[in-house]
């Protein structure tokens, strides 16, 4: 008895004479998979928990309506999400699994200079994932923890790091800062560090 494979990018079936390693089932999935994991972690994209959100940060689905943070009927699989026009941008929603994003606060100056509170965390983190926020002047470190509630913590240096685990969505810009990989580490020791 064969087990129906299909495609990791349009879910459709493979073809039947595909390789048993084969992870797509055409030229145009393969390279729409590399560019879509080129701004953001497969670790992200494959869990159906995106939104779009308003200027204001006000959560919808991909049809316009309003969304929640805490109601799954409400999300959306990345391509769906990545593919609507509706809102300002695209949102993760954290909901416990242990994917964390901690947020440091306008750590970035006017020319992109990352202030020294936010290099410490920054180098402690590790090998994980970091983009620019919407806003341009901070940073969302994702990675792997436990974090039961949201926290904002002050840290030495003037800076600020809002710690999220589940219940809330982040808005998610793509853009990778610096030479951090686009995969999720291991973020405990930073959270327990500041907690």
């Amino acid at each position: 008895m064969t087990t129906s494979r299909i495609c990791e990018h349009c879910e459709g079936p493979m073809p039947l004479m595909a390789r048993s390693h084969a992870r797509f089932c055409a030229p145009r999935c393969r390279a729409a998979a590399a560019r879509r994991r080129q701004t953001v972690p497969v670790e992200l994209t494959r869990r159906p928990r995106w939104i779009r959100h308003t200027a204001r940060k006000v959560p919808l689905t991909v049809g316009g309506a309003t969304a929640s943070s805490t109601d799954p009927v409400t999300w959306s699989r990345y391509r769906d999400a990545a593919a609507s026009a509706t809102g300002a941008g695209l949102g993760f929603v954290l909901n416990g699994d242990g994917i964390v994003c901690l947020d440091l606060d306008h750590c970035l100056d006017p020319d992109g200079e990352l202030a020294a509170w936010a290099r410490t965390i920054l180098d402690a983190a590790g090998p994980t994932w970091a983009e620019v926020s919407r806003s341009g002047d901070g940073l969302h470190l994702w990675g792997y923890g436990t974090l039961p509630h949201g926290r904002r913590i002050t840290v030495g240096g003037g800076g600020s790091v809002e710690l999220y685990g589940t219940g809330r969505y982040i808005a998610v810009t793509g853009r990778t800062y610096g030479d951090k990989p686009q995969r999720l580490g291991d973020l405990q020791h930073v959270i327990n560090s500041l907690l």
